[in-house]
């Protein structure tokens, strides 16, 4: 049996789940200022990838570095949600919206 497909599945489905929080946790503290350590980490593991002889591992790198990449339009997504009131606004920090 070959549980490649499975394992690459696994690991995508973790990874999503990693991101998720990750991205929440970065417009509540950093606002959308953050984007580009989202644009650096994806660029960097897509990249990384591609010498990776491993192909799970090479596939994880992949799917991590896409996570990130795609974190970049769900923490401007979030920053809307913030803004609707679905989510918690950090009272410590300055917001965008609030200055107009």
């Amino acid at each position: 049996m070959n549980f490649t497909g499975i394992i690459i599945a696994i690991c995508t489905f973790l990874t999503i789940g990693i991101w998720h929080p990750i991205v929440i946790k970065a417009e509540y503290r950093w606002g959308t200022h953050c984007w580009w350590t989202f644009l650096i980490i994806g660029i960097v593991c897509i990249i990384g990838a591609l010498f990776i002889e491993s192909t799970i591992l090479s596939a994880v790198v992949g799917v991590f570095g896409a996570s990130a990449l795609w974190g970049i339009g769900e923490l401007f997504s979030q920053k809307k949600r913030v803004e609707r009131g679905w989510f918690p606004m950090n009272p410590k920090r300055a917001h965008e919206y609030e200055k107009k």
